[in-house]
């Protein structure tokens, strides 16, 4: 598995970055903002035994749960951002963006 940013992706961590220091990301398993990669500052969100650190977003560490990682080891993972509404608790809300992760089957 790799995660990787867009450049629009890049530039919206860099603001938040600037308004909020050190962030981090935890993709969402789905229950309640869908699977929307979720924006914290560093440290906001407790990471655990259950979490996978799988890799960095402009500098950022992007995590997911272990059974979701199970599910999506052979994945490549983008990480975008469009227009709209993001989930209630990610920092991007304020600047009317979302991010949403694009995923690709990785070559074996």
């Amino acid at each position: 598995m790799k995660v990787k940013a867009t450049e629009s992706c890049i530039d919206l961590i860099e603001l938040l970055k600037s308004k909020h220091g050190e962030l981090m990301f935890h993709q969402s398993g789905g229950c309640c903002d869908g699977s929307s990669p979720m924006c914290y500052p560093l440290g906001e969100f407790k990471v655990g035994g259950q979490d996978v650190l799988v890799g960095e977003i402009a500098g950022c560490p992007f995590y997911m749960g272990k059974a979701q990682h199970k599910l999506w080891q052979n994945t490549d993972l983008t990480i975008d951002v469009v227009d709209g509404r993001g989930a209630s608790f990610s920092l991007e809300i304020p600047e009317g963006k979302r991010f949403i992760v694009r995923s690709e089957i990785c070559s074996i």
